[in-house]
């Protein structure tokens, strides 16, 4: 066992080494695809657009016939989205609208504002340039062009995309198979009775809710009570048909802490302490079962701790195993609007939100135990080890935005 102090980047390197991605894929209906991992590239079949079309609802022309502002054209056709226009003819246009396909002959589009239409005689007030409102056939994708890499996590955008070239169903990895439970005799679920030394169970929904917006599949066992046995026989179950084990609290070397001894006894357990403020303390391991082994991350059990640690070291952990291809965080760079002078000697994650100004205001209470924090917040500024933040000062900002997915 590990009692060194690790810093974050050593503890997130040797958590990811060890990392198996998951192997089995899903064929799944592009429809239901947002939330997955794809597990191989998607390539297009087709040009996108297929062919040219209008941008704007208008009139199609031959700029040769548009020499000068107000030229009268006779109105020969008429062309919605979704239909095939026949060429046209010299000395006339084609009323057009968005998306419809351009037909031979044409070479511009003159905006339906621009012109004054009265019967099929048509005035144009404009003097249109080639190409103008065309959308070219393939400006956005070459056929044979790959659009998606594997490992991308797909969301309602990469979703159209991969519907515009046609692609029916995507092979993805199947869903994280994730159990969750927490320990301690000394929690309740809103809505019982709160006896004296008790505490509301607020950290099984906050990882409930983190753990089910990174695409999980999840297995919520509940609270544990400090007990050895009930731990062990938990911990047994879990693994046979789950990929990653989450428990919240128990892993320090107390008499009723009890998850630290039941994972040695059914697998082996690392305990880290990681030069990270809020969230020092991790256990990380594997549990028995008929396979490999199964993952297991203990977090510590103040709220705060636990969000922090999670959305910072365990949700990588989760991309990783998911076959996800980028794990990093989205970072932003903002203007510090509050002064930070006694900086800790850790590496720190603030809790911050954006201000009317679009600088960045710090919640005035920073303990780990207040959960209002979180709830305040838009994100955490990461503060390196020391560093004092002053007034004005740029700092890495995590958004939330880009942490809870």
């Amino acid at each position: 066992m590990n009692e060194a102090m690790l810093t974050l980047d050593h503890a997130l390197a040797k958590l990811l080494a060890v990392a198996r991605p998951i192997a089995e894929v899903d064929e799944v209906d592009t429809l239901e695809c947002v939330g997955r991992v794809l597990a191989a590239p998607i390539r297009s079949g087709i040009d996108v657009p297929p062919s040219d079309n209008s941008m704007m609802d208008g009139y199609a022309v031959s700029c040769a016939d548009v020499r000068t502002s107000g030229v009268k054209l006779r109105i020969a056709q008429r062309i919605p989205a979704g239909s095939m226009g026949h060429a046209l003819e010299r000395g006339t246009a084609a009323r057009i609208f968005t998306g419809a396909p351009i037909p031979a002959g044409v070479d511009a589009i003159v905006m339906q504002e621009l012109c004054e239409a009265e019967g099929d005689e048509l005035i144009i007030n404009h003097v249109p340039r080639d190409g103008e409102w065309i959308t070219r056939r393939g400006s956005d994708i070459h056929s044979g062009a790959q659009v998606l890499s594997g490992g991308t996590r797909l969301r309602p955008q990469e979703a159209g995309l991969a519907a515009s070239v046609g692609t029916a169903t995507v092979s993805v990895f199947r869903r994280l198979r994730v159990a969750l439970f927490s320990t301690g005799s000394e929690l309740v679920m809103p809505g019982e009775r709160l006896p004296p030394g008790s505490i509301f169970n607020s950290n099984r929904f906050l990882l409930r809710g983190l753990i089910q917006s990174l695409g999980c599949s999840l297995t919520d066992f509940g609270i544990v009570r400090d007990d050895l046995e009930d731990t062990r026989r938990l911990l047994r179950e879990a693994a046979q048909r789950h990929d990653l084990i989450v428990t919240c609290g128990g892993v320090s070397a107390g008499e009723e802490d009890h998850v630290r001894p039941a994972v040695q006894a059914e697998g082996e357990l690392d305990l880290w302490k990681i030069a990270l403020k809020p969230g020092k303390p991790l256990a990380y391991g594997r549990v028995r079962n008929a396979a490999d082994g199964t993952s297991f991350v203990g977090l510590p059990g103040n709220p705060v701790s636990a969000f922090v640690t999670f959305v910072i070291v365990v949700r990588p952990l989760i991309l990783k195993l998911q076959g996800a291809a980028h794990l990093g965080p989205f970072v932003e760079q903002r203007r510090a609007e509050f002064d930070l002078p006694k900086p800790d000697s850790r590496r720190e994650f603030l809790r911050a939100r954006v201000g009317v100004s679009g600088g960045l205001e710090l919640f005035p209470n920073q303990s780990s135990a207040v959960l209002t924090s979180i709830a305040w917040a838009d994100g955490l500024v990461d503060n390196p080890p020391c560093n004092k933040i002053r007034y004005g000062d740029l700092v890495r900002f995590l958004p939330f935005a880009g942490l809870l997915y």
